[in-house]
């Protein structure tokens, strides 16, 4: 599927948040705050919201209605991104089960509110996509959006493997601080073994790549391969995203900081270099 721009459009692309279900092993609860507000920001100003997968754990999760609940304000404002039609959707490793056509339409176009007790629209009619290009309508170039776990075997083709170990035996070694052996985006070995795969297919095709996976941002300078990173909302102090505005793309960082006067903010800023595209 390719979707259109131009250099009056504003849009950023987000991976990995991994939301759980708010027990001590969901990773996103640290930074929901710092998410949600960045987000609120994009939809205010008018962003198309591209999501790269990883966006929930159903690794570590099988219920993604308790997903829904523990996050339901950060739900309501992903509807208002649908239902405006700014909003589009790749699934990843850890939400690959976003692939079957009966989980989408099971989980995904509606879920139960308990708090209200009622059945609330979510994501009614949509497609989640493996890939997705993005094609300049002034200059014809094309960028390719992927997750990229298509570089990791057991993240790929055994990702049912994957997560039957990360669900019943590194999830539970992490609470004593064992760190997940298999996971590129704790295992630098594999992160460069990703990345150098990415980069093979993008010297043999000439075609850019954003993608996610590695939980490692990256924003290329001139004359280096083409290979944008939009890292991850599970730092530990940080998320980080890729803005698309008036055909520049900019790596951007999100972080609590404090001003002088010893009031606490979430500040916006560049992580390297905007590039013209």
């Amino acid at each position: 599927m390719e979707i259109p721009f131009d250099s009056s459009s504003k849009i950023v692309l987000i991976s990995d948040c991994h939301r759980g279900n708010g027990n001590w092993a969901d990773d996103f609860s640290h930074n929901q705050n710092l998410y949600y507000c960045a987000i609120k920001y994009y939809y205010e100003n008018g962003f198309t919201y591209i999501d790269l997968g990883d966006s929930d754990e159903l690794w570590k999760n099988n219920s993604f209605s308790d997903i829904c609940n523990i996050y339901s304000d950060i739900f309501r404002l992903l509807h208002k991104f649908y239902t405006e039609h700014r909003l589009y959707m790749i699934f990843g490793n850890h939400d690959m089960v976003k692939k079957y056509p009966c989980f989408v339409k099971q989980n995904m176009e509606q879920f139960y509110n308990r708090r209200t007790d009622r059945y609330e629209s979510l994501f009614p009619g949509i497609q989640m996509h493996e890939g997705l290009i993005l094609k300049n309508t002034e200059t014809n170039k094309k960028l390719f959006l992927v997750h990229g776990h298509q570089g990791d075997i057991i993240s790929d083709i055994f990702w049912k493997v994957g997560r039957f170990l990360s669900r019943h035996i590194w999830r539970r070694l992490e609470f004593f601080g064992v760190k997940n052996p298999i996971s590129a985006a704790v295992n630098l070995v594999k992160k460069k073994k990703v990345e150098r795969k990415i980069f093979e297919w993008i010297v043999a095709t000439g075609q850019p790549v954003i993608a996610g996976h590695t939980h490692r941002p990256a924003c290329p300078g001139k004359g280096d391969i083409p290979y944008f990173n939009t890292g991850s909302c599970i730092h530990p102090n940080c998320i980080t995203c890729i803005e698309i505005v008036n055909s520049v793309i900019s790596l951007v960082e999100w972080n609590v900081e404090t001003r002088e006067d010893r009031t606490v903010f979430i500040n916006r800023e560049f992580l390297a270099e905007p590039r013209k595209l």
